[in-house]
């Protein structure tokens, strides 16, 4: 973060104006706000929602791995690989030497 204004270096211009407006505040909500609120909630839970079970069998080297990684995480394990895969599927997560 950059030390005068606490904006963080990394945000675009169009962020920072946003960021700035609204440490100001000087923003409004916009005449949809609740429509909008409302459907993104609905993407939100269909993101989010668990539908599916599966097994897969993993090394213990890799389970522990997993499961060290979601401690320093602060997440259940399963959850940290979920959003592995779910990320992978997005093309969000792009494995190294993958075609």
């Amino acid at each position: 973060m950059t030390k005068q204004n606490n904006i963080p270096d990394d945000l675009d211009a169009e962020e920072q104006f946003i960021l700035t407006q609204f440490e100001a505040d000087q923003t409004t909500r916009s005449d949809n706000a609740a429509q909008l609120m409302k459907t993104h909630a609905g993407y939100a839970a269909n993101t989010l929602r668990k539908d599916a079970r599966i097994n897969i069998r993993l090394s213990t080297k890799d389970l522990k791995g997993i499961q060290s990684l979601a401690v320093a995480e602060g997440i259940p394990y399963q959850t940290l690989a979920a959003s592995v895969l779910h990320k992978f599927v997005e093309g969000r997560l792009v494995v190294a030497g993958a075609r």
